[in-house]
């Protein structure tokens, strides 16, 4: 809003810093003398006032803005990012009790499942009832035979996995035979590969694709440890 106006702008000024009132014209007191300057009251009082919302109207201006917010962040989280806690060490180091991490829930409609992606999928059945999601890494996809020999070591068709993500000296879990991962499922395990509940022990060992929320792609809690995934 535009300042009120001084006063003195219903006035003109002689050359010699003396004021001229409205009611000064050059016969000194006549009227007839200059009119009040354009677009402000002739009583000098400044410009006018602007009127103001009635509280209604405010109020539901403010409703509308918070129902907006909500509904995008709401929106946001169905279809497009989720925040997660990491309640257990099965990811350790990679994920720590306590850490949080954002989920992309497009990433799989823009491209395929790739092995060594940290992805969050609903529990599978037979799991415990209470814990409604799950955190882990992929590790064979479609089609694959998945292995895990007696050198603590994970195989892949026959071929021994790289697992760079894996701390040095950090034994690989207990041997599992030959499965072979069927169409539009996966093979997942923990990073902590002794302290993980993953498809070595599911009832049905592979996690379905329609079943996966999203891919974790990067960590923002702790603050110190804050990094892409």
């Amino acid at each position: 809003m535009k300042p009120p106006t001084s006063a003195e702008s219903a006035y003109s000024r002689l050359p010699g810093g003396t004021a001229l009132s409205p009611g000064d014209g050059p016969e000194g007191g006549a009227p007839g003398g200059p009119a009040p300057a354009e677009g402000l009251p002739a009583d000098g009082s400044g410009a006018p006032g602007k009127k103001s919302k009635p509280g209604w109207a405010v109020a539901v201006e403010w409703g509308i803005l918070i129902a907006s917010a909500l509904v995008i962040a709401l929106l946001i989280k169905a279809f497009l990012f989720q925040a997660f806690y990491i309640p257990s060490d099965s990811m350790v180091p990679t994920l720590k009790t306590h850490d949080r991490v954002i989920v992309n829930k497009l990433s799989y409609k823009l491209h395929p499942v790739r092995r060594g992606d940290i992805i969050v999928f609903k529990s599978p059945p037979g799991v415990d009832p209470s814990v409604k999601d799950l955190i882990k890494r992929v590790i064979a996809l479609p089609g694959e035979t998945v292995e895990g020999r007696k050198d603590g070591h994970i195989y892949i068709n026959g071929k021994r996995l790289n697992e760079p993500y894996l701390p040095k000296g950090q034994p690989e879990g207990q041997s599992f035979g030959a499965v072979k991962v069927p169409p539009d499922s996966y093979w997942v395990m923990g990073d902590n590969r002794n302290n993980s509940f993953d498809s070595r022990f599911f009832p049905d060992h592979f996690i379905r694709k329609k079943d996966i929320i999203g891919r974790a792609f990067v960590r923002i809690w702790p603050l110190n440890r804050l990094g892409i995934l």
